[in-house]
């Protein structure tokens, strides 16, 4: 997939104890621009902010999707309300990952690793 003048959504799982996480999506927006893409949205989801939640930091909030059911919802209706061609991760994603989430958002998926290919 070409990102040149495609319009994207930006996602990142971030610990809480990652301070660095609007740095780290800065760069995926830089990258994302590098190749022609505009970036329309940026979505962030802490891991470790909630009661319970210091203990499961390292580990995604669902292997199916890597981010909750509920912003993989918010995600999948901001693709729609800004025609978003594309979704990138800026964390790795499983084949399994990128199947289901193309499957929910209705439009091509990335992770940040595919962008340095």
């Amino acid at each position: 997939m070409t990102l040149a003048e495609a319009d994207v959504l930006l996602v990142g799982l971030f610990s809480a104890k990652q301070k660095d996480h609007a740095a780290v999506m800065d760069e995926l927006a830089e990258l994302a621009g590098a190749l022609g893409a505009r970036v329309v949205g940026r979505f962030v989801q802490r891991r470790g902010v909630s009661d319970g939640g210091v203990a499961k930091m390292s580990r995604p909030y669902s292997s199916r999707t890597l981010v909750s059911t509920g912003k993989a919802r918010e995600i999948a209706a901001a693709r729609k309300e800004h025609g978003a061609s594309a979704v990138i991760f800026a964390n790795a994603l499983t084949g399994h990952q990128r199947e289901v989430l193309t499957e929910i958002f209705g439009c091509a998926v990335i992770s940040r690793t595919d962008l340095r290919a």
